[in-house]
């Protein structure tokens, strides 16, 4: 919006000008009393006038008193003089040409406004001012944003929950802040850093980091802001990228999502990525060309580090692979605490507490569930952030915002309490699986209940039978509603896709079938490459023989428990009728009884 007023406020400019200078040409002349023609023989025959000048049809003079005058000589005079004859008054009025200047601008104004539109949406549609403020001549310019000292805010302090990552990258601070240190060993700072890791893990966020601690200059791009759809455009992007960087040397170059333009070669088959490949060429050559660039230091983000080129990724381009993992418990701790800077808080917060409840968070959902709870806290008139509002915001991050306008008939939310009731059950009778944390009847979500587990402890490999408790968790809503009400309902449809997604992957992935044995296959053929399935037909029935004993074991389990403790199962279905929501507490009572 600020580009086209600022567009238009120079067409106006234009505009007025040009007014004004045809107003300074065609501007009146001198005063001069204008008479009839009547008037002007009168004074003739009279012996008034003393001078007169004749142009054409329009004559000027002088009177006896020194007066200037004009007139129009009528151009019919056979007219004009029966009518003089007669007495008759006469004004003539002669019809003047324009001046050259006038014919001239009426005739180029077209053209001229015609190229104007062009201009303005060739600027528009290249960049404009947003590339730079070089107009047309920015469409091969590099749209990376610089930020100065005085901008770069963010520092370490500001990242929590990967000090692993954070001290990998102290280094590259370290050489910003004093080079000599390292250059005097023999030793040369890695040239690329590239940060792998989920979604939201603090990937940008170190990458500023690191531009603050070292209080340099740091170029911020994505990797799609390269390509575009004219071959060449790209690669003239790296070159003037590096070319700006040169100049702010040392700096810092961060390109987000550098798959976009970084995926690996296809080796000219198809043609249809030559643009970006050209563009890939172009930034492997600026990152380790013969044309050492000293003090440009690239960190790049991605979380598709698989697909990248390999020539990308090889020493002397990114150097060093850093990931960026998932926080722990104690990770979320920290990164909770930074975000509970912000909201004012209540003395019974405890992010300890919150942490343990929200594993397999990254750090952006930690941040959105703090502002859930601040703008729950708005929302009901709260001075502050209390522990019951980080609890409800967590409940709607996890399992999405509570329906309570949703019309449930009495059937359907008895079946849907044996149904979680039956999940919480299992989750309790099996030992090694992870405690119930919540149950609720209250539709969230595209859900009709939830049952809620959360890990004891922090967790990074699973063993077989942690699997197979999951299935038997899984299977145990639909077995609860065969128990009680003789046959199944469509809320078991994701139960049941989960469960079989897993025994696949237990026979498939993680060789875990004893009759299938420790090999892995490809789950499915390749939908984009085409490429079949990498084992027979023969292999493929048994995959799916194996896949359906081990869901239907899990099944006959399920059956056996939930028809052995068919009354506690009784029990905690009515709990929730009465209730709509139960806790550990409500569970372990229950369980007791």
């Amino acid at each position: 919006m600020d580009r086209l007023l600022r567009n238009l406020s120079i067409w106006l400019v234009i505009g007025l000008g040009i007014v004004i200078l045809i107003n300074m040409f065609s501007g009146s002349k001198e005063d001069v009393n204008r008479i009839t023609y009547n008037a002007f023989l009168a004074d003739v025959n009279s012996g008034v006038v003393k001078h007169v000048k004749i142009d054409g049809h329009e004559i000027e003079g002088i009177d006896s008193t020194g007066k200037k005058f004009c007139t129009t000589l009528p151009p019919q005079l056979a007219i004009t003089t029966a009518m003089l004859d007669a007495g008759i008054q006469m004004d003539v009025v002669e019809q003047k040409d324009p001046p050259w200047y006038i014919n001239a601008l009426i005739s180029w104004v077209p053209i001229i406004l015609l190229i104007g539109v062009w201009i303005f949406f060739m600027k528009q549609s290249q960049g404009g001012g947003g590339s730079g403020g070089k107009g047309m001549m920015a469409f091969g310019k590099s749209k990376a944003r610089l930020i100065e000292d005085e901008e770069a805010k963010v520092s370490f302090k500001d990242v929590a929950g990967i000090e692993e990552a954070k001290e990998e990258l102290s280094e590259i601070v370290d050489f910003l802040k004093d080079p000599e240190l390292f250059t005097k060993l023999g030793a040369y700072i890695p040239k690329g850093v590239l940060l792998s890791g989920e979604p939201g893990t603090g990937k940008t966020l170190l990458a500023k980091a690191i531009a603050g601690e070292a209080q340099v200059p740091f170029f911020s791009i994505s990797g799609s802001d390269f390509v575009e759809m004219y071959v060449g455009v790209g690669a003239s992007r790296v070159r003037d990228l590096f070319k700006q960087a040169q100049k702010k040397a040392p700096c810092i170059v961060f390109i987000d999502e550098i798959d976009a333009v970084g995926r690996q070669r296809s080796a000219g088959q198809g043609g249809g990525n030559d643009e970006r490949e050209q563009t890939l060429n172009q930034l492997l050559v600026e990152m380790d060309g013969f044309d050492a660039n000293v003090g440009i230091i690239i960190v790049a983000a991605t979380n598709r580090p698989d697909i990248l080129d390999p020539a990308l990724k090889r020493p002397g381009r990114f150097d060093r692979q850093v990931v960026v993992p998932m926080p722990d418990v104690g990770g979320r701790e920290m990164i909770l605490r930074v975000h509970g800077k912000k909201p004012p808080l209540d003395d019974d917060v405890d992010w300890k507490t919150i942490a343990k409840g929200t594993p397999g968070f990254s750090g952006a959902d930690l941040g959105n569930l703090v502002n859930e709870a601040a703008l729950l806290a708005a929302r009901t008139k709260a001075d502050k952030v209390n522990m019951d509002l980080l609890d409800k915001a967590k409940d709607k991050v996890m399992m999405g915002a509570e329906r309570t306008s949703m019309i449930i008939t009495e059937r359907e939310k008895e079946v849907t309490a044996y149904h979680e009731a039956g999940h919480a059950l299992v989750a309790e009778l099996l030992p090694g699986a992870d405690p119930v944390h919540k149950v609720t009847i209250i539709p969230r979500g595209r859900a009709l209940g939830l049952t809620m587990q959360l890990p004891v402890e922090e967790k990074h490999s699973q063993a077989k039978s942690y699997y197979k408790n999951n299935l038997c968790i899984l299977l145990g809503g639909r077995v609860a509603e065969e128990i009680i009400f003789g046959e199944t309902t469509t809320g078991s449809g994701n139960d049941i896709d989960r469960c079989t997604e897993i025994a696949r992957k237990m026979v498939c992935e993680w060789g875990m079938s004893d009759d299938v044995g420790p090999l892995t296959f490809g789950t499915t053929p390749d939908p984009s490459t085409g490429q079949p399935r990498a084992y027979s037909e023969t292999t493929a029935v048994e995959i799916d023989k194996a896949v359906k004993e081990m869901v239907l074991a899990a099944n006959e389990t399920v059956n056996a428990l939930l028809q052995e403790n068919s009354h506690i199962l009784k029990a905690m279905a009515e709990a929730l009728l009465e209730k709509e929501t139960i806790n550990v507490e409500d569970i372990q009572t229950i369980m007791k009884a």
